[in-house]
């Protein structure tokens, strides 16, 4: 891979860091059910802390996304630093998905009668497709990865 293409992907992993991180400040502020507390009680609720929660696992794989990439860079991809780099992106993908998952059911289940959850849940049901598909593709690559290590080593 180019340096550049390397660079850009990189740029691409720290701009979307960032705007998930400003998108995680600033919903809660936004949110409807929010706009007649205080600063403490929107961040103390319990759905809005349970997505940070949820949100570490999408931050992590980010982490670790950049980590494959700089492998990639220095032409250590066939090493076992880029297999766990893979793992934990895979990880990270399935406990998102997870996660998401059960968001959405606890809405579906609990939602107040008075709101329609449809947006939310194909929110869910796309972001945890997505999750699943980025972790069948790091696992593939992983496996992939780690046949190709073991031919460089016979």
């Amino acid at each position: 891979m180019k340096k550049v293409s390397i660079i850009f992907f990189q740029t691409l992993i720290v701009i979307t860091g960032i705007a998930a991180a400003v998108m995680l400040i600033r919903f809660p502020l936004t949110e409807g059910r929010a706009a007649h507390l205080d600063l403490l009680s929107i961040y103390a609720d319990p759905f809005i802390l349970y997505g940070y929660a949820a949100s570490i696992a999408f931050f992590v794989a980010l982490y670790y996304g950049f980590k494959l990439l700089t492998y990639i860079d220095r032409h250590k991809l066939l090493s076992s630093n880029a297999v766990k780099a893979l793992k934990h992106i895979r990880l990270c993908a399935i406990l998102l998905s997870i996660s998401i998952a059960l968001a959405g059911i606890f809405i579906a289940l609990f939602h107040n009668k008075e709101d329609d959850p449809a947006g939310f849940l194909a929110i869910c049901i796309v972001t945890t497709f997505a999750s699943s598909v980025i972790a069948i593709i790091a696992t593939v690559f992983q496996k992939r990865l780690q046949s190709a290590i073991a031919m460089k080593s016979e």
